[in-house]
């Protein structure tokens, strides 16, 4: 099982992929209609389907993929208790299992080990953008592995078993914003590490390099002024800048209303990384003027 990732949709969707991996298992949700009929439509009929609490296990020696829900009339529930089941009550219940549970991206790591897990917590993303976040029991995770990061749109994966030797220096030829699941799951070092960059400050996730890694889009950097609106707009302007492309961390930018005011009206097309560097009275916003790689 752990060999196998679950793949981001609907419980029924994953009990489908598991059941054609795996064989028999079962499914079990409270609403046993509405679970036929996801079923039926993800090519899963022939699972056993029960009624059932999920505090009140009727399987042993199986895993169990739990999915909650993480939202009331719509609005997403950000403390684990909250859940449906309750996070700390699954973890209760469920101890010594091999459990999997499918959370939410933003869930707190801190709350986790104040509940008392000790597995694995993996992020994944599509197309850089956190999907979910998934938990995985001690019996079903590699040893030394606490975190990783899954890319679902590049299959890279990375964890924190690897080394996450990273210098800090000023800005090279790229700067790379990381992978959304790489900064959730607090991964940046380590994935620094894989592709021979550096971090531009230790608390900000920018990356740079003078090469940028194997299908990673990167901005390639033209020029760098300390962050002033008149002094970034009389720069873009001498570079004929039209459309514009506004990253931000660690400054209190609005990118669209940056964007607007920039009153930009010429033709290439380049971005603004816009990142406070340095610590205390020391520190700076500053803004690179870049390329993009694509």
């Amino acid at each position: 099982m752990a060999e196998r990732r679950l793949t981001g949709a609907s419980l029924v969707s994953d009990i489908a992929a598991v059941r054609k991996q795996f064989g028999d298992h079962a499914g079990i949700l409270v609403e046993t209609v509405a679970l036929r009929r996801r079923a039926a439509a993800n090519n899963a009929e022939g699972v056993d389907l029960c009624r059932a609490d999920a505090l009140a296990p009727v399987t042993r020696d199986t895993v169990v993929i739990i999915d909650p829900a993480r939202r009331t009339g719509g609005r997403r529930r950000f403390d684990p208790r909250a859940y449906t089941p309750a996070l700390d009550a699954v973890l209760d219940v469920y101890r010594g299992r091999d459990l999997v549970v499918k959370c939410a991206p933003g869930i707190d790591f801190d709350a986790l080990t104040e509940m008392g897990f000790a597995g694995e917590i993996e992020v994944t993303s599509l197309g850089g953008s956190v999907r979910e976040a998934c938990l995985w029991s001690p019996g079903l995770t590699e040893p030394g592995i606490r975190r990783r990061a899954s890319m679902l749109e590049t299959g890279e994966q990375i964890t924190d078993a690897e080394p996450d030797d990273c210098p800090v220096a000023e800005a090279g030829r790229w700067i790379v914003d990381p992978d959304g699941a790489v900064v959730r799951a607090g991964l940046v070092r380590y994935y620094a590490a894989r592709h021979g960059l550096w971090q531009l400050d230790p608390d900000i996730a920018y990356l740079s390099g003078d090469q940028l890694p194997a299908g990673v889009r990167g901005f390639e950097v033209l020029e760098q002024l300390q962050f002033q609106e008149r002094r970034l707009r009389a720069a873009l302007t001498a570079r004929s800048a039209g459309a514009l492309e506004i990253l931000v961390r660690g400054v209190d930018v609005d990118p669209d209303a940056l964007r607007t005011r920039m009153r930009l009206r010429g033709t290439e097309h380049l971005a603004v990384v816009i990142a406070r560097l340095g610590s205390g009275p020391a520190s700076r916003a500053w803004a690179f003027i870049c390329r993009p790689s694509r």
